[in-house]
């Protein structure tokens, strides 16, 4: 974990991280909070119709894909069907997850559980990396022994209806994404861009095989989309990790909180900055360094002026501020790549 070096008097306070403890290039991406984010309840209510949404779009797509596949035995409507399918499963975890991440902390689980939202992406990263060892090892059987495809117009039009509906519900989760930051809906949203791709690739791939004449390309498709849906999984499964792994902010978000510290006059110093997120709630701690001589009511003051300014800024976060005198020899925490 990285965190702040301890800094000078007030004007010359930089919140910059030292060289050396600068996150490597091959490090994973840091997670990054969304400024001025929006009041609890109405995180709460853009995430859960969302993933309401996900769920209604997911369960229509199910049930067209069924029926063009019953009528053309294209696979790659099937691989189409298939990820639709277990996309109903990984949308209705999702529901579970942010409704239960969104429920406030209790006795038994004081931080909250904004973890549950991490759970739930590393379950659709599992869901979706079976979904496409599944569709290789059909996509290579239909390779040996092609197939024609029936019905192809019947197929190209429930495949172009998929891709509006799929078009409109990325764009709703992009925008309660970039409201809310959430990690759940945030795969969520992953995974259907990647539907968008898949869906177009079948259309090209039916146009193909009933136009044209050429069958091989329905499985040929077929393997790249696998692929994409592997990259997905991947992608999905490394965000999640990350954050049930407590990595810290992005770099950019601790460096606006060491400048809003750096706001105050009084403070002298800031070390030992250690943040996380549970879902979409971010924990920052942190040690000031203050006037030796300030008495403890001014120090109380102080640090409750400096947490009101973090959380005008992270309005969710969980703030936890210990006060040091200036100059005090303390270990402090520093970690180098």
């Amino acid at each position: 974990m990285n965190v702040m070096t301890p800094v000078g008097v007030a004007n010359g306070f930089s919140p910059k991280l030292s060289p050396k403890m600068k996150p490597s290039e091959n490090s994973p991406a840091p997670q990054h909070i969304k400024t001025k984010s929006l009041p609890p309840e109405i995180t709460g209510k853009l995430m859960r119709f969302a993933t309401y949404a996900s769920v209604f779009v997911a369960s229509t797509l199910v049930i067209i894909k069924f029926g063009a596949w019953l009528f053309s035995d294209s696979v790659a409507v099937l691989s189409s069907l298939i990820d639709s399918a277990l996309d109903v499963v990984a949308s209705l975890v999702t529901l579970f997850a942010v409704h239960h991440a969104l429920a406030p902390a209790d006795r038994e689980h004081r931080f909250g559980h904004g973890k549950a939202e991490s759970i739930a992406a590393l379950g659709q990263a599992a869901f979706i990396t079976g979904s496409a060892i599944f569709l290789l090892f059909e996509s290579g059987n239909r390779l040996i022994r092609p197939q024609p495809v029936d019905y192809g117009d019947l197929a190209i039009t429930v495949m172009a209806i998929s891709v509006v509906l799929t078009f409109a519900l990325v764009r709703l989760q992009l925008y309660v994404v970039h409201r809310t930051g959430s990690l759940a809906i945030g795969a969520d949203s992953i995974h259907y861009k990647a539907d968008l791709l898949v869906n177009a690739g079948i259309i090209a791939s039916l146009v193909l095989s009933t136009r044209f004449g050429i069958p091989v390309a329905d499985p040929l498709i077929a393997v790249a989309v696998a692929g994409y849906i592997l990259y997905s999984a991947w992608h999905i499964g490394r965000e999640a990790l990350d954050s049930l792994m407590d990595h810290e902010l992005s770099e950019q978000d601790r460096n606006r909180i060491g400048a809003i510290v750096a706001a105050h006059s009084a403070v002298k110093g800031l070390h030992d900055l250690r943040t996380r997120m549970a879902g979409t709630k971010p924990f920052i701690q942190l040690h000031l360094e203050l006037p030796g001589d300030m008495t403890l009511h001014d120090a109380h003051i102080i640090s409750d002026q400096v947490e009101a300014d973090l959380l005008t800024e992270f309005p969710d976060a969980e703030v936890i501020i210990h006060q040091d005198p200036e100059g005090i020899n303390e270990k402090i925490d520093i970690f180098e790549d």
